[in-house]
């Protein structure tokens, strides 16, 4: 199970860790927190030296009822930021948090490998379009709504079977259009209350149906420090826990704030189930 980065073949079989690098000033955790230039290289050093395989950048914060911010704005804070990791780290894989195709298609050009759409193209209808053209993996969640009204879309008949409906009608307008590589992201707290947080990922193995990657992004949500009632710079513990069972439910990537723990509770469980 591979996924080609601009030529570079990366064996998801063995999963991997993808940190994640917020420039958004209103983030759920670390809003604000990486505004200068040395700021960002010295995360990013951080985390690719505890492994991670990817690095996810955004600059549209997409917690919930969070500002709207235009595509100029999202552009000017991540270029910039591109160009700068390139520079620094050649061989850097990167990831771009856009639901946006010109975003997308600018970042690539700029040097980033992977497009993360937290709206599987359905709030860019060119989305698709733009992906097939640029020839990148594509990750795709599963959300209702957009980021600011989509917990109020909380109601499912059967709610399995609606996300598996809703995989199955993206997936095939990737194959319409030779999309090569597709990972699929259950899209936990987005249009999910707790409850269902935790039902998605209780079966995050019945995923495999779809025969694609599986990506599990619970890195200090509201489903680990509501159920602990603490708070999201109390979560690192609780996210942990949760690595581990999405990764023995057949999780490939674990999206997160904290990679050196991550990486370790990957590597702890490849020991369990050698």
């Amino acid at each position: 199970m591979t996924i080609n980065c601009k030529g570079k073949l990366i064996d998801l079989s063995i999963p991997k860790v993808m940190g994640i690098l917020n420039l958004t000033p209103d983030s759920f955790y670390d809003g604000g927190k990486y505004k200068k230039e040395s700021e960002i290289l010295s995360q990013v050093n951080s985390m690719l030296n505890n492994e991670a395989t990817f690095i996810d950048i955004g600059a549209y914060s997409s917690r919930p009822k969070a500002a709207h911010i235009s595509e100029a704005e999202e552009l000017k804070r991540l270029l910039p930021i591109i160009e700068l990791l390139i520079k620094e780290f050649p061989e850097i894989i990167i990831s771009i948090d856009t639901f946006r195709s010109e975003v997308a298609k600018q970042s690539i050009e700029a040097g980033a490998s992977l497009i993360n759409d937290i709206s599987a193209g359905k709030l860019d209808k060119n989305m698709l379009q733009t992906i097939s053209h640029l020839n990148v993996p594509y990750i795709m969640m599963h959300m209702k709504g957009t980021p600011q009204n989509m917990q109020e879309h909380t109601s499912y008949k059967n709610l399995w079977k609606e996300i598996i409906f809703y995989f199955s009608e993206r997936i095939a307008e990737t194959k319409k259009l030779g999309i090569k590589d597709v990972i699929v992201d259950p899209g936990f707290g987005f249009a999910k209350n707790v409850s269902q947080n935790f039902e998605v990922l209780k079966h995050l193995e019945l995923f495999k149906i779809l025969d694609l990657p599986i990506l599990a992004g619970v890195s200090r949500k509201s489903m680990i420090y509501k159920t602990l009632e603490n708070t999201a710079q109390e979560a690192l513990n609780g996210t942990t826990v949760l690595n581990t069972i999405a990764l023995q439910k057949g999780a490939n990537i674990l999206r997160v704030h904290d990679v050196k723990e991550a990486t370790e509770t990957i590597k702890l469980t490849a020991q369990l189930n050698q």
